[in-house]
C-alpha cells in the first residue's frame, strides 16, 4: 500500500505512525495512507516565506506563466495515470476523472497565457492613473504587488486536481508561495500532482501535507492568506481563529451552496431551450455522483411543466448504469466516502419528510462485491410543502435533487429562490429577455455566478456546473463570499493592493517592466 509523504521546506518527509488510510469507494480496499505527526510545519511554512517568495517574485509575470504552462504539461504527460488514481480513490467514472483533471491543466493553461501577455512586468496595474494635482505631472495609481507570505490552499474532496489547480494558478501568478492541505480521503491525485510538478517550480514554491495537523491555519499571519473549500461550518471556524483575527489574516472561503435552475414559462417542451435545461439538469444531478459545489440542489418548473419535466428527467435518469468505474457501461460511481453516503442517505430521508420521491430508493450497483461500496441513489423528489426551511436550507451532498412549483409572478420566485442564503450559481431557461432581465436583477445579489440558457446558444451552451477560469467562483452568503478565479481578478487575493503617489511617469514605468 502506498504511503504518501508531505512536501514541506523543500524535501519529501513521512509522518510518524500509520496516520490516515485512504480507500476506493467502489470496494472499499484500502489504497494508500499518510501521516503528518511529528512534522515540522512552522519550518515548512518559514522556508515558503524565505526561499519560495523571494524566487517567485524575482520572475516576471510571463515567466511565472511559463511555470504555470509547464505544470499543465506535465499533468497532460500523465493525465491517464491521474485519471487511474481518481477512479481508484475517488470513486469517479472516467468521465468524471477527466472533468476534474483537465479542468485543472484548462485553469493552469489559462493563466499561463495571462502572464505571458502581462509581459516583463512584476507589477500588476489596477485601473489607471488619476490626475492629482493642476498638471498631469502629480499622478496615483492603485497597483497589487505580491504579499509576503504563504498561501495556504485547504481543498475539498470532491476535486483534488482542479480545486489545487484554480487556486495554485492564481497564487503562483501573483508570486506568493502555496502550501496545498487536500482533503485526506480523496488526495491520492493532488499528492501525484504535486509530485508531477513540484521540482518545476522554484525550491520552496510549493507544498503538500496530507493529514492536516489542525494547528497548521493557527500559525499564520500577516501577509498570509487562506484558500478554503469545504463546508461552511469548517469555514466558520477557520473565521474566527485568534491569529486570522488579529493580524487580519486574508481568509477565502467557498462554501456550501443549494444551486438553482429555473425553467421560464415561455419554454415550450420539445424546444431548444427545453432540451437544453433537461441536458443540463440531469447532467447536474449525475455528475461526479453529485459531489459537486455547482451541482443543481433545488429547480424550480412552472405547474403546467410538472409533470413533463419529471417525466423527461426520469427517461434521463434511467439510463444511467451505476457501479465500479472501472466497469465497462458505468456511468455513475459510489460517494467518496461511507461517511458521506451516511450522510446522503440521511439528507434524502429528511427532504423526503417535505418531498415524494419521483426517482430514487433502488440502487444496485455492478462489478462491485456484495455490499460493499459507497453508493447511493440518483433521487429526484417533488416538493410537498414549497415552504418547508429544510428543502432551502439542507444541501445533500449526492446525486439528489428537488422540483419546486415556481410562483407565477418573478418577485416572489426570486424570493423563493433567495431562501437559498446565497450561492455559487443559478441557471435560468427562457427566450424571453423581459423576464431574463427581471431575473438577472432579482438573482444576481444572492449568486455569485449566473447562466442563462436560450435557443441563441443551445448549441455551444458549457454545462453550468463548469467553472470557467475566465469568470468568478464564489457567491454571497452560506456560499462563503469569496470569490476565486475570474481572470486577473483571481491575482488580487494573493496580492496587497496600494495606492502609489509620484511622478507620472515613474508610475507608468513601474507597471510596465
Amino acid at each position: 500500500m502506498q504511503r504518501m509523504r508531505s512536501l514541506l521546506s523543500g524535501d519529501w518527509v513521512d509522518g510518524h505512525g500509520r496516520g490516515a488510510t485512504l480507500f476506493n469507494p467502489a470496494t472499499e480496499e484500502p489504497v494508500a495512507e499518510t501521516s503528518s505527526a511529528g512534522l515540522d510545519f512552522a519550518a515548512g511554512i518559514a522556508f515558503a516565506r524565505r526561499v519560495g517568495g523571494p524566487a517567485l517574485r524575482a520572475l516576471t509575470f510571463a515567466e511565472r506563466g511559463k511555470l504555470l504552462a509547464e505544470m499543465a504539461k506535465r499533468i497532460h504527460q500523465h493525465r491517464d495515470e491521474l485519471i487511474e488514481l481518481a477512479m481508484t480513490n475517488g470513486g469517479n467514472t472516467r468521465s468524471d476523472a477527466k472533468f476534474d483533471i483537465d479542468g485543472a491543466m484548462a485553469t493552469l493553461a489559462h493563466y499561463a497565457e495571462l502572464g505571458a501577455g502581462l509581459g516583463d512586468a512584476r507589477i500588476l496595474a489596477d485601473g489607471e492613473p488619476i490626475q492629482l494635482g493642476r498638471a498631469p505631472r502629480l499622478a496615483g495609481r492603485h497597483v497589487f504587488v505580491p504579499r509576503r507570505g504563504v498561501a495556504l490552499l485547504i481543498n475539498a474532496f470532491n476535486f483534488p486536481a482542479w480545486g489545487i489547480g484554480e487556486k495554485a494558478a492564481c497564487a503562483l501568478l501573483a508570486g506568493m508561495p502555496v502550501l496545498c492541505k487536500p482533503a485526506t480521503s480523496t488526495a491520492a491525485v493532488a499528492h501525484r500532482l504535486v509530485e508531477l510538478v513540484a521540482d518545476a517550480l522554484p525550491l520552496g514554491a510549493i507544498g503538500i501535507t496530507g493529514d492536516l495537523d489542525h494547528e497548521l491555519p493557527g500559525m499564520l499571519t500577516m501577509g498570509d492568506v487562506i484558500a478554503f473549500t469545504g463546508s461552511s461550518n469548517t469555514g466558520a471556524r477557520l473565521r474566527v481563529l485568534p491569529n486570522v483575527v488579529r493580524a487580519a489574516v486574508r481568509l477565502g472561503v467557498e462554501a456550501d451552496s443549494l444551486n438553482s435552475a429555473i425553467l421560464g414559462a415561455d419554454v415550450e417542451p420539445g424546444s431548444d431551450t427545453y432540451e437544453l435545461f433537461i441536458a443540463d439538469v440531469s447532467r447536474e444531478i449525475r455528475q461526479k455522483t453529485g459531489q459537486k459545489c455547482t451541482a443543481v440542489r433545488r429547480i424550480f418548473v412552472p405547474e403546467a411543466l410538472v409533470e413533463r419535466v419529471h417525466g423527461d428527467l426520469a427517461e434521463r435518469l434511467s439510463g444511467v448504469v451505476v457501479g465500479n468505474p472501472f466497469t465497462e457501461g458505468v456511468k455513475m460511481g459510489p460517494v467518496a466516502t461511507a461517511q458521506q453516503q451516511r450522510a446522503v442517505r440521511e439528507g434524502i430521508a429528511r427532504l423526503s419528510e417535505h418531498a415524494k420521491v419521483v426517482v430514487g430508493g433502488v440502487c444496485n450497483p455492478i462489478g462491485v462485491p456484495e455490499g460493499k461500496g459507497y453508493f447511493v441513489p440518483m433521487t429526484l423528489l417533488a416538493a410537498t410543502d414549497t415552504g418547508a426551511a429544510v428543502l432551502h436550507d439542507l444541501e445533500v451532498f449526492g446525486p439528489v435533487a428537488t422540483t419546486f412549483v415556481s410562483p407565477a409572478d418573478t418577485e416572489e420566485l426570486c424570493a423563493l429562490v433567495a431562501r437559498g442564503g446565497g450561492g455559487l450559481l443559478c441557471s435560468a431557461y427562457t427566450d424571453d429577455r423581459k423576464l431574463a432581465s427581471e431575473l438577472v436583477m432579482g438573482l444576481a445579489p444572492h449568486h455569485g455566478r449566473l447562466v442563462l440558457g436560450s435557443q441563441k446558444i443551445a448549441g455551444q451552451a458549457i454545462g453550468p456546473g463548469t467553472v470557467m477560469p475566465q469568470l468568478l467562483h464564489g457567491g454571497p452568503g452560506r456560499a462563503g463570499g469569496g470569490e476565486e478565479l475570474g481572470g486577473l481578478r483571481g491575482l488580487a487575493f494573493y496580492s496587497q493592493r496600494t495606492a502609489v503617489q509620484g511622478d507620472r511617469a515613474l508610475l507608468d514605468a513601474l507597471v510596465l517592466g
